[in-house]
């Protein structure tokens, strides 16, 4: 049996913001998967494009559920490398090791203290992000109250290590 290779089509420049309008919808409709495609079509064209980066960082995220979290987070550490601001860099590293800490606990059998320490690396990416904040932006306060809360709700505990333990 042959294998057929297709080509992929290249977007205008000026496709660019639709493109946009049309990852993030398809985000808010649940299909991450779209809007990842579109974000590297956009990306195919505007490798800097700072709104697709960060989209396209969100895309993966969202698929981290769905049991494509080990690659899905490295290309998304890829692409938040890419960001400019240092705030974003921050921030979005934490939304990362966030969204892959709830992907964890949502698997059966998991060591939970792993998850606690996903939130918890989160929350110190949160902590940059909020030093570099621009005035009135309190995404990062939100996210590691978010944080805060799923520890409690969860009883997530760090991993006791058994050398620290009194003898008796």
């Amino acid at each position: 049996m042959t294998r057929i290779e297709f080509e992929l089509k290249r977007i205008t420049a000026d496709g660019i913001p639709h493109a946009l309008d049309k990852a993030e919808r398809y985000r808010l409709l649940n299909d991450p998967e779209q809007a990842e495609s579109i974000c590297h079509d956009i990306l195919a064209v505007d490798p800097d494009n700072q709104d697709t980066l960060r989209t396209i960082v969100l895309a993966l995220s969202d698929q981290f559920v769905g049991g494509h979290a080990h690659g899905g987070v490295r290309a998304a550490r890829s692409f938040v490398n890419q960001l400019t601001d240092e705030y974003d860099r921050a921030y979005y590293t934490g939304i990362v090791f966030e969204r892959e800490a709830r992907a964890f606990l949502g698997r059966a059998g998991v060591i939970r203290s792993a998850a606690y320490d996903g939130f918890r690396q989160a929350m110190e990416w949160y902590d940059r992000a909020e030093d570099l904040r621009p005035p009135g932006n309190v995404d990062a306060l939100l996210r590691w109250n978010s944080c805060v809360r799923t520890i409690a709700r969860e009883h997530l505990e760090p991993e006791v290590d058994e050398r620290e333990q009194p003898l008796e």
